[in-house]
């Protein structure tokens, strides 16, 4: 059975463990408890196929961005996840998403882009629908706004991170592409 790793980042707040918790689980808990680090192991059927996932829901306090670099080493695809609700936390993404690419010296990461709390952006939305597709493009990757508490677009999210992955992973092999990430090969540390 194939395995992943999949990588949860954004601030503190967003809704990184509620979208975690509820993909894994099923489950949805309002109350707000700041993460260091937590991992998950679950079985998904994608696409017909069943996989193993190893999830890492990260912590979005900067106290802990030394720890980053390791999860972007680890990772094989990411969520990028920011809340409507708080533009605050849609403005660093891009930074982070060019920190990932460093740390995996390569110009092409799979992400997704995932802008959480849809069901209270009615009335509290600081970031427009539009925002979030212009920065999914600039990163060239897909984008869902979804919501941990009503379970929108939350198995699209992750399945369609799994989809970049193993969009991705075929390059490895091509002649001319760089592969010093490429799983194979005698000299790679994880």
């Amino acid at each position: 059975m194939p395995s992943y790793k999949l990588v949860v980042l954004g601030e503190g707040g967003v809704g990184k463990s509620a979208i975690t918790i509820q993909f894994t689980s099923n489950v949805f808990s309002p109350d707000y408890d700041p993460t260091i680090e937590d991992a998950y192991r679950i079985e998904a059927n994608i696409d017909g196929e069943v996989v193993g996932l190893d999830i890492l829901d990260t912590a979005g306090q900067e106290v802990f961005s030394a720890v980053r670099d390791r999860y972007m080493r680890d990772g094989e695809g990411f969520l990028l996840v920011y809340s409507l609700t708080q533009r605050s936390t849609f403005v660093p993404l891009s930074k982070v998403y060019e920190q990932i690419k460093r740390v995996k010296d390569t110009s092409r990461v799979p992400v997704v882009l995932v802008g959480n709390k849809c069901d209270i952006a009615d009335t509290q939305r600081e970031v427009q629908h539009g925002e979030g597709e212009f920065l999914a493009r600039s990163f060239n990757c897909p984008f869902f706004e979804t919501s941990a508490k009503l379970r929108i677009n939350i198995d699209n999210a992750f399945h369609e991170l799994v989809r970049q992955i193993k969009k991705w992973q075929p390059d490895q092999d091509k002649p001319g592409v760089d592969n010093q990430n490429s799983k194979s090969g005698c000299c790679v540390l994880l």
